[in-house]
This record gives C-alpha cells, sequence and structure tokens, in this order.
C-alpha cells in the first residue's frame, strides 16, 4: 500500500495536536473501518480506553486481529451501526466521510456530560476538502485546525481537524 504511513497513520495521529488525551479518557472511534483513527491513537494512549465502531462485522475482525497481534489492551471492537450505540464517551473521534451536521447528530448523544481535565469532552472529526459549507450552522461552536500546519507532506494541503467542544 503506496503512502500507508502517511494516508492512514500519520493523517490518524493529528488528533494528537488539537487534544492530547488525559489518562483514563474514554474515545469513540465512530466508523472505525480499518482501526483509523483509533488503533494509532490507542498505541500513543496506552492509558486512555477506545472503542473501535464499526457496522461491518469484517472490519471489525480486522481491528480485533490488529489490536491482539500488536498488544493493545485498551482497544475494545465493536460492531454495530453508531445509531445503536448508546455508551457515553468523553470524545468521538472519526476520519469522517459524511457530513459534518450529520455526524455530530449521530453521534452527540454519546458524548459524556461529565468533563474530563483540559478542553473538556467533544467530537474531533478528519476530514479533507472545502468543509465550508457542512460547517457553516457550527462556526461559533468548533475550531479548525490545518494539519498542514503539523505535518509538511503535501497530502495534508486540504486534510483538517475540526473540533467541536461540548
Amino acid at each position: 500500500m503506496d503512502n500507508f504511513y502517511i494516508h492512514h497513520v500519520l493523517h490518524s495521529l493529528a488528533a494528537v495536536k488539537v487534544i492530547p488525551f488525559p489518562e483514563g479518557t474514554r474515545i469513540l472511534d465512530a466508523g472505525t473501518g480499518g482501526g483509523f483513527p483509533g488503533i494509532p491513537l490507542a498505541i500513543m494512549f496506552p492509558a486512555s480506553e477506545f472503542s473501535l465502531l464499526d457496522s461491518i462485522e469484517k472490519k471489525i475482525r480486522v481491528v480485533s486481529s490488529v489490536a491482539s497481534e500488536v498488544g493493545l489492551i485498551n482497544v475494545t471492537a465493536i460492531r454495530k451501526r453508531i445509531e445503536e450505540e448508546t455508551g457515553s464517551f468523553n470524545f468521538i473521534i472519526s476520519r469522517a466521510v459524511t457530513d459534518f451536521h450529520h455526524f455530530v447528530s449521530l453521534t452527540i448523544k454519546n458524548v459524556a456530560k461529565a468533563k474530563k481535565a483540559g478542553s473538556g469532552n467533544g467530537i474531533i472529526c478528519l476530514k479533507g476538502g472545502n468543509i465550508s459549507r457542512e460547517v457553516a450552522r457550527y462556526k461559533d461552536k468548533i475550531v479548525i485546525h490545518d494539519i498542514k500546519d503539523f505535518f509538511s507532506e503535501p497530502y495534508f494541503e486540504a486534510k483538517k481537524v475540526i473540533w467541536l467542544a461540548i
């Protein structure tokens, strides 16, 4: 896989530049796919709990296998749709492919009311392209970070980390 490290691992780790998860933080990777961004973040933050959720059984089997092979005891793989998830988490994170407002409407119910130290709880999305229209209704509530400010690779030119504090 060409550019695997840059396109998947490093892209996932861009969230670390925005939120350093305190010990004991509970994070839901909604729509984890092959385990991104959850697996790289779980490696970086072994004292935090990561739930990697996807509706596709095959993807969850891969995530479980990778977590087991790497020895990640802080990862739980969950096969279900986000609409069915009832757990409470400090942060919801995703390499979002859906519209930001739609993602927020699906996941806001899962953001814990009790805050962790630091910036508080919230939703973090890694997105690319022109996002101005889809985040317009949140303009006073979000912070958008250009990933190109963190990493110099051309791949990150149009990539963003969107942080919605709840």
